[in-house]
């Protein structure tokens, strides 16, 4: 059930420095302006890292290290990590209590420090803060596709913030995973103790998010918007759909959930992971540009995964 009432908290957790992670691999134009959306964030307490994973172009890294600001510190790896073995890098970098892993195409607004700070305060014992999102595309304008659609629809509908644990949000993330990884704030204790997984390099930000909600973690969903999400047809999981590898892994995911959840004796989360809906309807929007590309065995892959059902991998 979710729980609103405010808490009694210590003056002293008014204020919390934002460990802001930022893996980079992607166009340097995007990425400029997401360091920039952070460098002018109304709340000063913050500290970003940027850990490139070897980008071809050293640009980047040159006009990253130029920026005379002691929050700002860049990083190069040795060898190119991918995202799950970045993520955990960013993780083992985290300083302060709570940590962000940015999108490096993504936009802070100006108080998303502000806001998350206050929600921290407000929630203090929560292992996630989701602050209100918006989306653009490729160029910075608004957009709502239809994925960003059919996530309002399973985002629960409540105004204002709200924490959820248990079944409750295990069910409805696992009908439709309506949060925005890059936008999300996390207790870092609870990314130390779970870690990315290497096998789901797709769909480990869910996978993360039910170890917390399955080991008693909750999650604060709030509506005041302070993030642009970008979604273009560059990121990950757009250009893994066509060949299918996405929905494998989720049917992993989903059939460890079933079996995770009937455990706990959450029957109606278990449900969910077992019929995963809202996944077999995005396979199915897939299916016509696997079609058209020839491509065989992601056109397998995707009539699997829509008309399988079972969760099985």
């Amino acid at each position: 059930m979710p729980t609103d009432r405010p808490r009694m908290v210590a003056e002293d957790r008014t204020s919390v420095t934002l460990d802001i992670m930022m893996p980079f691999y992607g166009r340097i134009d995007h990425f400029k302006l997401a360091v920039e959306s952070v460098l002018a964030q109304s709340n000063p307490d913050w500290r970003l890292v940027i850990v490139d994973d070897v980008y071809p172009d050293l640009s980047a890294g040159e006009w990253a290290k130029s920026i005379d600001d002691p929050r700002v510190s860049y990083i190069r790896n040795e060898t190119n990590l991918r995202p799950s073995r970045n993520y955990r890098k960013c993780v083992g970098l985290m300083e302060s209590e709570f940590g962000v892993l940015m999108g490096c195409d993504d936009v802070m607004l100006p108080g998303y420090v502000q806001r998350v700070t206050e929600l921290i305060a407000q929630f203090p014992d929560a292992a996630i803060i989701q602050p209100g999102v918006s989306v653009i595309d490729g160029d910075g304008v608004p957009y709502t596709p239809l994925a960003d659609r059919v996530k309002k629809r399973y985002r629960f509908d409540r105004s204002g913030a709200h924490q959820y644990s248990g079944d409750e949000l295990a069910t409805s993330l696992l009908r439709g995973n309506w949060t925005y990884f890059p936008s999300l704030c996390w207790r870092v204790s609870e990314l130390r103790k779970y870690e990315f997984r290497l096998d789901l390099d797709v769909v480990q930000d869910l996978a993360m998010l039910l170890e917390i909600t399955k080991g008693g973690g909750s999650l604060v969903l709030d509506d005041s918007v302070v993030f642009n999400y970008r979604r273009h047809s560059g990121s990950v999981s757009a250009v893994t759909g066509f060949d299918g590898s996405k929905f494998a892994q989720e049917r992993t995911l989903f059939s460890e959930a079933d079996r995770d959840l009937k455990q706990l004796g959450w029957n109606r989360g278990a449900r969910a992971a077992r019929f995963h809906l809202s996944s077999r309807l995005n396979a199915l929007t897939e299916l016509p540009g696997a079609i058209r590309s020839r491509n065989r065995d992601g056109r397998r892959a995707l009539t699997r995964h829509v008309f399988g059902g079972n969760g099985t991998p």
